[in-house]
Protein backbone atom coordinates (compact mmCIF):
# COMPACT_ATOMS: atom_id res chain seq x y z
CA UNK A 1 0.00 0.00 0.00
CA UNK A 2 0.73 3.61 -0.36
CA UNK A 3 0.25 6.18 2.29
CA UNK A 4 -0.30 9.89 0.81
CA UNK A 5 -0.56 12.93 3.48
CA UNK A 6 -1.60 15.93 1.85
CA UNK A 7 -2.13 19.55 2.75
CA UNK A 8 -5.63 20.30 1.21
CA UNK A 9 -8.26 18.24 -0.61
CA UNK A 10 -7.88 19.37 -4.09
CA UNK A 11 -3.77 18.32 -3.53
CA UNK A 12 -4.98 14.87 -2.54
CA UNK A 13 -7.51 14.14 -5.25
CA UNK A 14 -4.68 15.42 -7.52
CA UNK A 15 -2.14 13.14 -6.41
CA UNK A 16 -4.95 10.60 -6.18
CA UNK A 17 -6.25 10.49 -9.56
CA UNK A 18 -2.51 9.63 -11.23
CA UNK A 19 -3.18 6.12 -9.50
CA UNK A 20 -6.64 5.89 -9.87
CA UNK A 21 -5.85 6.23 -13.65
CA UNK A 22 -3.86 3.63 -13.48
CA UNK A 23 -6.84 1.59 -12.10
CA UNK A 24 -5.41 1.61 -8.62
CA UNK A 25 -8.43 1.71 -6.83
CA UNK A 26 -7.74 5.20 -4.90
CA UNK A 27 -9.45 6.65 -1.41
CA UNK A 28 -9.48 10.18 -0.02
CA UNK A 29 -10.22 10.79 3.49
CA UNK A 30 -10.09 13.80 5.78
CA UNK A 31 -7.67 13.26 8.88
CA UNK A 32 -10.70 13.57 11.31
CA UNK A 33 -12.25 11.60 10.02
CA UNK A 34 -10.40 8.50 9.14
CA UNK A 35 -11.14 5.19 11.23
CA UNK A 36 -8.61 2.41 10.09
CA UNK A 37 -11.45 0.05 12.10
CA UNK A 38 -14.24 0.46 9.74
CA UNK A 39 -11.76 0.66 6.81
CA UNK A 40 -9.72 -2.76 7.49
CA UNK A 41 -11.68 -4.75 5.80
CA UNK A 42 -11.81 -2.67 2.35
CA UNK A 43 -8.36 -0.98 2.24
CA UNK A 44 -7.43 0.80 -1.12
CA UNK A 45 -4.49 0.12 -2.87
CA UNK A 46 -3.50 3.59 -2.26
CA UNK A 47 -5.07 5.42 0.87
CA UNK A 48 -4.44 9.61 1.00
CA UNK A 49 -5.39 11.46 4.09
CA UNK A 50 -6.07 15.59 4.05
CA UNK A 51 -4.73 17.10 6.42
CA UNK A 52 -6.43 20.52 5.73
CA UNK A 53 -3.62 22.16 7.15
CA UNK A 54 -2.10 24.84 4.43
CA UNK A 55 -3.85 27.54 6.56
CA UNK A 56 -2.81 26.62 9.60
CA UNK A 57 0.06 27.62 12.07
CA UNK A 58 3.38 25.28 11.39
CA UNK A 59 3.01 23.56 14.45
CA UNK A 60 -0.59 22.40 13.94
CA UNK A 61 0.33 21.39 10.54
CA UNK A 62 3.28 19.37 11.99
CA UNK A 63 1.13 18.10 14.53
CA UNK A 64 -1.73 17.18 11.78
CA UNK A 65 1.37 15.41 9.69
CA UNK A 66 2.76 13.34 12.07
CA UNK A 67 -0.91 11.78 13.49
CA UNK A 68 -1.86 11.01 9.26
CA UNK A 69 1.68 9.60 8.76
CA UNK A 70 1.33 7.50 11.66
CA UNK A 71 -2.21 6.46 10.44
CA UNK A 72 -1.51 5.34 6.97
CA UNK A 73 1.34 3.42 8.40
CA UNK A 74 -0.58 1.45 10.81
CA UNK A 75 -3.31 1.01 7.98
CA UNK A 76 -0.17 -0.91 6.52
CA UNK A 77 1.46 1.43 4.06
CA UNK A 78 5.09 1.13 3.54
CA UNK A 79 6.07 3.53 0.60
CA UNK A 80 4.85 7.46 1.84
CA UNK A 81 4.23 10.30 0.02
CA UNK A 82 4.23 14.11 1.62
CA UNK A 83 2.00 16.22 -1.10
CA UNK A 84 2.40 19.81 -0.84
CA UNK A 85 1.26 22.22 -3.21
CA UNK A 86 3.21 22.26 -6.49
CA UNK A 87 4.57 26.08 -5.70
CA UNK A 88 5.58 25.45 -1.66
CA UNK A 89 2.74 27.19 -0.88
CA UNK A 90 1.73 26.48 2.97
CA UNK A 91 3.76 24.94 5.94
CA UNK A 92 6.19 22.67 4.16
CA UNK A 93 9.23 22.46 6.28
CA UNK A 94 7.22 21.42 8.99
CA UNK A 95 5.33 19.22 6.88
CA UNK A 96 7.99 17.65 5.93
CA UNK A 97 10.21 17.53 9.03
CA UNK A 98 6.45 15.83 10.44
CA UNK A 99 6.32 13.00 8.18
CA UNK A 100 10.42 12.21 8.59
CA UNK A 101 10.23 12.48 12.88
CA UNK A 102 6.70 10.05 12.62
CA UNK A 103 8.98 7.29 10.26
CA UNK A 104 11.77 7.65 12.39
CA UNK A 105 13.50 8.40 8.64
CA UNK A 106 16.03 10.76 7.94
CA UNK A 107 16.19 11.42 3.83
CA UNK A 108 13.17 12.37 1.33
CA UNK A 109 13.32 12.91 -1.95
CA UNK A 110 11.15 16.17 -3.41
CA UNK A 111 9.96 16.38 -6.78
CA UNK A 112 7.76 19.85 -7.28
CA UNK A 113 7.72 19.89 -11.03
CA UNK A 114 4.83 19.00 -12.72
CA UNK A 115 5.02 20.15 -16.60
CA UNK A 116 1.73 19.26 -17.60
CA UNK A 117 0.66 22.26 -15.25
CA UNK A 118 3.32 24.43 -16.70
CA UNK A 119 5.43 23.90 -13.53
CA UNK A 120 9.05 23.42 -14.02
CA UNK A 121 12.65 23.40 -11.85
CA UNK A 122 15.76 24.24 -13.02
CA UNK A 123 19.03 24.53 -10.85
CA UNK A 124 16.88 24.30 -8.27
CA UNK A 125 14.74 27.56 -9.17
CA UNK A 126 10.89 26.99 -9.34
CA UNK A 127 8.87 28.33 -12.61
CA UNK A 128 5.47 28.37 -13.40
CA UNK A 129 4.30 28.75 -17.35
CA UNK A 130 8.30 29.88 -18.23
CA UNK A 131 8.12 32.48 -15.19
CA UNK A 132 10.35 32.59 -12.12
CA UNK A 133 8.01 31.41 -9.09
CA UNK A 134 8.23 35.49 -7.53
CA UNK A 135 7.40 37.03 -11.34
CA UNK A 136 3.90 34.68 -11.22
CA UNK A 137 0.60 35.23 -10.24
CA UNK A 138 1.69 33.20 -7.04
CA UNK A 139 3.21 36.31 -5.81
CA UNK A 140 -0.18 37.70 -5.20
CA UNK A 141 -1.61 35.07 -3.46
CA UNK A 142 -3.25 36.54 -0.49
CA UNK A 143 -1.98 34.15 2.00
CA UNK A 144 1.24 32.81 0.75
CA UNK A 145 2.74 35.07 -1.24
CA UNK A 146 5.62 33.54 -3.19
CA UNK A 147 8.30 35.91 -3.42
CA UNK A 148 11.25 34.37 -3.92
CA UNK A 149 12.37 31.15 -6.92
CA UNK A 150 14.60 29.10 -4.77
CA UNK A 151 13.06 26.44 -3.44
CA UNK A 152 16.21 25.64 -1.72
CA UNK A 153 16.08 28.49 0.11
CA UNK A 154 12.34 28.49 0.36
CA UNK A 155 12.72 24.67 2.26
CA UNK A 156 15.79 25.59 4.15
CA UNK A 157 13.54 28.40 6.07
CA UNK A 158 11.30 26.60 7.28
CA UNK A 159 13.43 23.86 8.56
CA UNK A 160 16.36 22.58 10.50
CA UNK A 161 17.33 20.10 8.27
CA UNK A 162 19.83 20.30 5.01
CA UNK A 163 18.38 20.96 1.82
CA UNK A 164 20.41 20.56 -1.35
CA UNK A 165 19.47 19.41 -4.91
CA UNK A 166 20.14 17.59 -8.42
CA UNK A 167 20.94 19.17 -11.16
CA UNK A 168 18.76 18.76 -14.38
CA UNK A 169 22.18 17.75 -16.52
CA UNK A 170 22.54 14.68 -13.86
CA UNK A 171 18.67 13.56 -14.18
CA UNK A 172 19.52 13.49 -17.95
CA UNK A 173 22.10 11.31 -17.93
CA UNK A 174 19.52 8.50 -16.72
CA UNK A 175 18.10 6.41 -14.15
CA UNK A 176 21.09 4.66 -12.99
CA UNK A 177 23.66 7.78 -12.88
CA UNK A 178 20.43 9.66 -11.28
CA UNK A 179 20.36 6.28 -8.58
CA UNK A 180 24.07 6.81 -7.71
CA UNK A 181 24.01 10.40 -7.05
CA UNK A 182 20.75 9.88 -4.99
CA UNK A 183 22.85 7.33 -2.82
CA UNK A 184 25.98 10.19 -2.65
CA UNK A 185 23.57 12.58 -1.02
CA UNK A 186 21.83 10.64 1.29
CA UNK A 187 24.57 10.64 3.57
CA UNK A 188 25.09 14.52 3.20
CA UNK A 189 21.52 15.87 3.41
CA UNK A 190 18.35 15.32 4.27
CA UNK A 191 16.18 16.82 1.53
CA UNK A 192 17.16 16.32 -1.73
CA UNK A 193 15.06 18.40 -4.38
CA UNK A 194 15.25 17.57 -8.11
CA UNK A 195 15.36 19.32 -11.06
CA UNK A 196 12.78 19.05 -13.91
CA UNK A 197 12.46 20.20 -16.98
CA UNK A 198 9.71 18.37 -18.66
CA UNK A 199 7.63 14.63 -18.35
CA UNK A 200 10.81 12.94 -19.78
CA UNK A 201 12.50 14.08 -16.46
CA UNK A 202 9.81 12.81 -14.53
CA UNK A 203 10.24 8.93 -16.26
CA UNK A 204 13.84 9.36 -15.63
CA UNK A 205 13.37 10.05 -11.63
CA UNK A 206 10.64 7.68 -11.47
CA UNK A 207 12.88 4.80 -12.38
CA UNK A 208 15.45 6.06 -9.95
CA UNK A 209 13.08 6.37 -7.10
CA UNK A 210 11.34 3.88 -7.43
CA UNK A 211 12.38 1.99 -4.28
CA UNK A 212 12.73 5.45 -2.49
CA UNK A 213 10.48 4.67 0.74
CA UNK A 214 9.43 8.71 1.39
CA UNK A 215 9.26 10.80 -1.60
CA UNK A 216 7.34 14.44 -1.32
CA UNK A 217 6.03 17.00 -3.44
CA UNK A 218 3.80 17.71 -6.27
CA UNK A 219 1.69 14.68 -7.70
CA UNK A 220 3.13 14.97 -11.26
CA UNK A 221 5.95 12.13 -10.35
CA UNK A 222 2.75 10.20 -8.69
CA UNK A 223 1.68 9.70 -12.69
CA UNK A 224 4.95 8.22 -14.14
CA UNK A 225 5.35 5.68 -10.79
CA UNK A 226 1.84 4.30 -11.53
CA UNK A 227 2.69 3.81 -15.18
CA UNK A 228 5.92 2.30 -14.15
CA UNK A 229 4.42 0.17 -11.52
CA UNK A 230 1.66 -0.80 -13.24
CA UNK A 231 3.69 -2.27 -15.80
CA UNK A 232 5.91 -3.88 -13.36
CA UNK A 233 2.81 -5.60 -11.54
CA UNK A 234 0.00 -5.96 -13.97
CA UNK A 235 -3.57 -6.88 -12.65
CA UNK A 236 -2.52 -6.46 -9.13
CA UNK A 237 -4.88 -4.16 -7.31
CA UNK A 238 -7.75 -3.71 -4.33
CA UNK A 239 -10.45 -3.01 -6.91
CA UNK A 240 -13.15 -5.21 -5.57
CA UNK A 241 -16.31 -3.90 -6.44
CA UNK A 242 -15.07 -2.00 -9.16
CA UNK A 243 -16.38 -1.82 -12.59
CA UNK A 244 -13.95 -1.81 -15.82
CA UNK A 245 -12.65 1.72 -15.96
CA UNK A 246 -12.33 2.55 -12.13
CA UNK A 247 -15.83 3.34 -11.36
CA UNK A 248 -16.97 1.83 -7.85
CA UNK A 249 -19.41 -0.43 -7.85
CA UNK A 250 -21.87 1.61 -5.23
CA UNK A 251 -26.00 0.43 -5.11
CA UNK A 252 -28.34 3.30 -4.34
CA UNK A 253 -31.49 4.06 -5.51
CA UNK A 254 -31.17 6.75 -8.63
CA UNK A 255 -34.82 7.68 -7.95
CA UNK A 256 -34.21 8.47 -4.14
CA UNK A 257 -31.40 11.12 -4.94
CA UNK A 258 -33.95 13.02 -6.60
CA UNK A 259 -31.56 14.90 -8.61
CA UNK A 260 -32.63 18.01 -11.16
CA UNK A 261 -32.09 16.42 -14.47
CA UNK A 262 -29.28 17.78 -16.61
CA UNK A 263 -27.83 19.85 -14.24
CA UNK A 264 -24.66 20.98 -11.78
CA UNK A 265 -24.31 22.89 -9.34
CA UNK A 266 -20.90 25.06 -9.41
CA UNK A 267 -19.03 27.44 -6.50
CA UNK A 268 -16.10 28.87 -6.80
CA UNK A 269 -14.08 30.79 -3.55
CA UNK A 270 -10.34 30.49 -5.09
CA UNK A 271 -9.08 34.20 -5.98
CA UNK A 272 -6.61 32.48 -8.53
CA UNK A 273 -6.48 33.93 -12.34
CA UNK A 274 -6.60 30.73 -13.92
CA UNK A 275 -10.07 30.60 -11.71
CA UNK A 276 -11.72 33.87 -12.18
CA UNK A 277 -10.87 32.94 -16.51
CA UNK A 278 -12.66 29.93 -15.93
CA UNK A 279 -15.61 31.67 -14.50
CA UNK A 280 -15.73 34.28 -17.31
CA UNK A 281 -15.32 31.72 -20.13
CA UNK A 282 -18.78 29.99 -17.68
CA UNK A 283 -20.46 33.16 -18.16
CA UNK A 284 -19.97 33.51 -21.58
CA UNK A 285 -21.02 29.93 -22.06
CA UNK A 286 -24.54 30.42 -20.99
CA UNK A 287 -24.13 29.63 -17.13
CA UNK A 288 -26.20 31.40 -14.59
CA UNK A 289 -23.81 32.93 -12.22
CA UNK A 290 -24.46 34.56 -8.82
CA UNK A 291 -22.04 36.27 -6.98
CA UNK A 292 -21.12 35.70 -3.21
CA UNK A 293 -20.51 39.44 -2.38
CA UNK A 294 -17.06 39.44 0.24
CA UNK A 295 -17.94 43.34 1.39
CA UNK A 296 -21.17 42.05 2.73
CA UNK A 297 -19.94 38.37 4.72
CA UNK A 298 -18.07 41.56 6.61
CA UNK A 299 -21.24 43.44 7.79
CA UNK A 300 -23.21 42.69 10.74
CA UNK A 301 -26.65 43.08 9.27
CA UNK A 302 -27.66 42.01 5.89
CA UNK A 303 -25.58 39.20 5.38
CA UNK A 304 -28.02 36.42 5.90
CA UNK A 305 -30.18 38.24 3.37
CA UNK A 306 -27.73 37.76 1.47
CA UNK A 307 -26.93 34.46 1.61
CA UNK A 308 -30.75 33.24 1.53
CA UNK A 309 -30.86 35.69 -1.42
CA UNK A 310 -28.14 33.72 -3.41
CA UNK A 311 -30.08 30.41 -2.55
CA UNK A 312 -33.12 31.13 -3.22
CA UNK A 313 -32.14 32.36 -7.17
CA UNK A 314 -29.75 29.36 -7.55
CA UNK A 315 -31.94 26.50 -6.26
CA UNK A 316 -34.62 28.44 -9.09
CA UNK A 317 -32.44 27.80 -11.79
CA UNK A 318 -31.46 24.24 -10.83
CA UNK A 319 -34.88 23.86 -9.89
CA UNK A 320 -35.88 24.80 -13.96
CA UNK A 321 -32.79 22.38 -15.32
CA UNK A 322 -30.05 24.75 -15.75
CA UNK A 323 -26.60 25.05 -14.68
CA UNK A 324 -25.78 27.65 -12.08
CA UNK A 325 -22.65 28.88 -10.48
CA UNK A 326 -22.00 30.80 -7.44
CA UNK A 327 -19.13 32.00 -7.10
CA UNK A 328 -16.60 34.70 -4.08
CA UNK A 329 -16.49 38.25 -5.18
CA UNK A 330 -13.15 38.37 -7.68
CA UNK A 331 -13.17 41.75 -8.99
CA UNK A 332 -9.64 43.13 -7.43
CA UNK A 333 -10.94 45.94 -6.45
CA UNK A 334 -13.36 44.90 -4.25
CA UNK A 335 -11.18 41.85 -2.93
CA UNK A 336 -8.57 44.99 -2.28
CA UNK A 337 -11.44 46.63 -0.55
CA UNK A 338 -12.32 43.61 1.74
CA UNK A 339 -9.25 43.23 3.10
CA UNK A 340 -8.97 46.88 3.64
CA UNK A 341 -12.18 46.35 5.81
CA UNK A 342 -11.24 43.13 7.50
CA UNK A 343 -7.84 44.48 8.35
CA UNK A 344 -9.90 47.73 10.39
CA UNK A 345 -11.54 44.88 12.02
CA UNK A 346 -8.83 42.89 13.46
CA UNK A 347 -9.48 40.09 10.52
CA UNK A 348 -6.70 38.68 9.00
CA UNK A 349 -6.16 37.29 4.95
CA UNK A 350 -6.13 33.44 6.26
CA UNK A 351 -9.68 34.51 8.33
CA UNK A 352 -11.17 36.32 5.63
CA UNK A 353 -10.48 33.05 3.51
CA UNK A 354 -12.20 30.86 5.53
CA UNK A 355 -15.40 33.09 6.44
CA UNK A 356 -15.59 33.44 2.44
CA UNK A 357 -14.99 29.54 2.66
CA UNK A 358 -17.48 28.93 4.99
CA UNK A 359 -20.10 30.91 3.84
CA UNK A 360 -19.94 29.49 -0.02
CA UNK A 361 -20.57 25.83 1.92
CA UNK A 362 -22.83 26.68 3.67
CA UNK A 363 -24.93 28.51 0.56
CA UNK A 364 -24.13 24.91 -1.60
CA UNK A 365 -25.20 22.94 1.13
CA UNK A 366 -28.88 24.58 1.60
CA UNK A 367 -29.23 24.87 -2.01
CA UNK A 368 -28.29 21.07 -1.99
CA UNK A 369 -30.83 20.24 0.70
CA UNK A 370 -33.59 22.28 -1.10
CA UNK A 371 -32.87 20.65 -4.83
CA UNK A 372 -31.94 17.07 -4.34
CA UNK A 373 -28.58 18.55 -6.02
CA UNK A 374 -26.11 15.85 -6.23
CA UNK A 375 -23.64 17.03 -9.26
CA UNK A 376 -20.92 19.35 -7.74
CA UNK A 377 -18.02 21.20 -9.25
CA UNK A 378 -16.47 23.20 -6.18
CA UNK A 379 -12.90 25.60 -7.03
CA UNK A 380 -10.06 26.02 -4.47
CA UNK A 381 -8.97 23.82 -2.02
CA UNK A 382 -10.09 26.00 0.68
CA UNK A 383 -13.87 26.16 -0.47
CA UNK A 384 -13.84 22.52 -1.56
CA UNK A 385 -12.57 21.18 1.93
CA UNK A 386 -15.28 23.46 3.72
CA UNK A 387 -17.91 21.81 1.18
CA UNK A 388 -17.26 18.40 1.97
CA UNK A 389 -17.99 19.22 5.50
CA UNK A 390 -21.12 20.86 5.22
CA UNK A 391 -22.47 18.11 2.78
CA UNK A 392 -21.07 15.31 5.20
CA UNK A 393 -18.44 13.92 2.68
CA UNK A 394 -16.38 11.37 4.86
CA UNK A 395 -14.37 9.96 1.97
CA UNK A 396 -14.12 9.77 -1.82
CA UNK A 397 -13.36 7.67 -4.24
CA UNK A 398 -11.20 8.84 -7.56
CA UNK A 399 -12.91 8.09 -10.78
CA UNK A 400 -11.74 9.98 -13.78
CA UNK A 401 -9.13 12.59 -14.98
CA UNK A 402 -10.92 15.47 -16.87
CA UNK A 403 -7.44 17.43 -17.20
CA UNK A 404 -3.86 16.85 -15.63
CA UNK A 405 -4.34 16.46 -12.15
CA UNK A 406 -8.32 17.36 -11.92
CA UNK A 407 -10.40 14.56 -11.59
CA UNK A 408 -14.28 13.41 -10.56
CA UNK A 409 -15.07 11.38 -7.37
CA UNK A 410 -17.37 9.64 -5.25
CA UNK A 411 -18.27 10.80 -2.17
CA UNK A 412 -18.36 7.29 -0.04
CA UNK A 413 -19.72 6.15 2.68
CA UNK A 414 -23.13 8.36 3.25
CA UNK A 415 -24.87 10.29 0.01
CA UNK A 416 -23.27 9.21 -3.23
CA UNK A 417 -22.53 12.80 -4.18
CA UNK A 418 -20.34 13.60 -7.56
CA UNK A 419 -17.78 15.93 -7.12
CA UNK A 420 -15.04 17.68 -9.14
CA UNK A 421 -12.69 19.20 -6.68
CA UNK A 422 -10.37 21.81 -8.39
CA UNK A 423 -7.32 23.80 -7.20
CA UNK A 424 -7.58 27.39 -7.98
CA UNK A 425 -4.54 27.97 -10.27
CA UNK A 426 -5.25 24.44 -12.52
CA UNK A 427 -7.35 24.11 -15.42
CA UNK A 428 -7.80 25.41 -18.67
CA UNK A 429 -9.78 28.52 -19.17
CA UNK A 430 -13.04 26.15 -20.48
CA UNK A 431 -13.03 23.95 -17.75
CA UNK A 432 -16.02 24.51 -15.77
CA UNK A 433 -17.62 23.87 -19.30
CA UNK A 434 -15.51 20.33 -19.47
CA UNK A 435 -15.94 19.28 -15.93
CA UNK A 436 -20.03 20.16 -16.11
CA UNK A 437 -20.14 17.59 -19.42
CA UNK A 438 -17.84 15.19 -17.64
CA UNK A 439 -20.40 15.05 -14.77
CA UNK A 440 -23.65 14.57 -16.70
CA UNK A 441 -22.27 11.59 -18.57
CA UNK A 442 -20.92 10.22 -15.22
CA UNK A 443 -23.20 7.89 -13.95
CA UNK A 444 -22.04 5.98 -10.55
Amino acid sequence: MIGIVADDITGANDIGIMYAKADYRTDVYPLELWHAEAAAGDLPDVLVLDTNSRLDSAEEAYRKVFAATKAVQAAGCDRFFNKTCSVFRGNVGAEFDAMLDALGASFAVIVLGFPKNGRTTIGGVHYVHGKLLEASEFRRDPVHPMTESNLISILQKQTKRTVDFVPIALIEQGPGALRAEIERMRERCSYLILDVRDQGSLRIIAEAVQDEPILCGSSALSEELAILSRSMHPGESRKAGMESGGFPRVPFDQAALGRPSGSVLCAAGSLMPQTAAQIEYAKRSGIAAFELDSLILLQVEGKETHLEQLIVQASAVLQAGRDVLVHASNDPDKVAETKRRASKLGTGNTDISRIVSDALSSVVAAISERTGQRKLLIAGGETSSAVCAALGVSGLRLLREIEPGLPSCLAIGGTPYELVLKSGSFGSESFFVKAIAHLKETIA
